[in-house]
């Protein structure tokens, strides 16, 4: 039954018939340390609903939890994402916290100086001698920790074979030390291996710069927290359904404290301004399918060769539907959220992940493919549902 008898008979039109539509269905996840745990959730409950994704792009620890999605077969990527995200949770920070937001905000300050003095299981861990005290060029001499448990951790829980089969796409971002570009290792050109997970997640001068074909790579996010732009402007994306999963928010509270000026600081300067560029690149799109459809409407006499080649590279210009998630910070959360990795910090992303995405997906007018006229749609669970 298609969807518009289901429409006609009042009946709620399944996930599945709402998004055959589309040619491809995107991942795209940002950086944003400890809170990935909620893109985890998020996954969970697009996989329980029968939602796959294509093509999956991050920047920092998106880049991590893309690569295990892309790197496991369906049946797995919930399991390995969680074996990751106990592995680098599984150190205790109390064995009891008191009821209140005061306290909890203790224990969080606790597990986040736990991770600074001695690292995480599994994922880095701190040098025997600080970088201020080796001589320039030595091996450690430009970061605080070493990043060697997280290559054996990528190791242990993708298969770069099945990361690479092609039958999803990955792209993960990084900055090239040297030059300062910006670049994306795309499975679709290159071969991806476990440097150029750790090279997107490289975030000086906690971690060290990884080599890469002769040059270095920090983290993605110190130029674009978000990889949708890399998405966007590639030639040959068709019509999509993209689901990004932000960790740091653009809109937030008057700060009352210094703890809460420098906590909205990095989430102002994290989020990389998404929405504005989610915002910009909407209305380039549909200003370009009016002037299209414009152009349609004089006579073929008349029009330049500039404006017959616009008309030919707009003859399948894609339709993209942006279904925004972002997580939303506790009010006991400081500015160290996105390195206090303890458990019950862990558990707690993971299912507001999880519970925003069954939210969202319960709209599902939402995952229709938009008309041509208007050419892109977003749509964002905290700002536009009325409940």
């Amino acid at each position: 039954m298609d969807q518009t008898v289901k429409k006609r008979r009042g009946e709620t039109p399944d996930i599945q018939d709402l998004i055959a539509p589309y040619q491809s269905v995107a991942l795209v996840l940002q950086g944003g340390g400890a809170l990935g745990a909620y893109q985890a959730g998020v996954f969970q409950a697009l996989s329980e609903a029968g939602i796959s994704a294509n093509w999956l792009s991050g920047v920092s620890i998106g880049a991590i939890n893309a690569a295990i999605i892309a790197g496991n077969e369906p049946g797995n990527q919930v399991d390995r994402l969680r074996d990751f995200w106990e592995t680098v949770s599984g150190r205790k920070v109390w064995h009891f916290t008191p009821e209140g937001d005061a306290f909890r905000k203790l224990r969080n300050q606790a597990s986040a100086m736990m991770t600074m003095m001695s690292g995480l299981p599994g994922f880095f861990k701190l040098r025997e001698l600080s970088p201020w005290y080796q001589l320039p060029g030595a091996t450690g001499a430009t970061s605080f920790y070493d990043t060697g448990e997280l290559e054996a951790t990528l190791n242990r829980l993708i298969d770069w074979n099945v990361l690479n089969d092609r039958q999803r796409r990955l792209s993960v971002g990084a900055v090239n030390v040297r030059t300062g570009n910006f670049r994306y290792f795309d499975s679709e050109i290159e071969i991806i291996g476990p440097q150029h997970i750790m090279a997107s997640g490289a975030l000086p001068p906690a971690f060290p710069a990884i080599h890469i074909e002769n040059e270095y790579y920090w983290d993605g996010g110190i130029v674009s927290n978000t990889p949708l732009q890399y998405l966007l402007e590639q030639e040959d994306v068709h019509d999509t359904l993209v689901f990004q999963v932000d960790l740091f928010s653009a809109r937030g509270i008057l700060p009352r404290d210094m703890g809460e000026v420098q906590a909205r600081h990095k989430d102002i300067m994290y989020s990389s301004r998404t929405r504005n560029n989610t915002d910009t690149f909407r209305r380039l799109h549909n200003v370009r399918l009016k002037l299209h459809q414009a152009l349609l409407r004089i006579p073929p006499e008349i029009l330049t060769e500039g404006d017959k080649e616009f008309l030919a590279s707009m003859e399948d210009v894609p339709q993209i539907n942006i279904v925004h998630l972002i997580y939303q910070p506790k009010i006991y959360e400081s500015d160290a959220k996105d390195y206090e990795f303890s458990g019950t910090s862990m558990r707690e992303h993971w299912d507001a992940g999880y519970q925003d995405t069954r939210k969202t997906l319960r709209h599902r007018k939402w995952l229709v493919k938009p008309p041509e006229s208007i050419g892109m749609t977003v749509h964002d669970i905290h700002r536009d549902d009325p409940s």
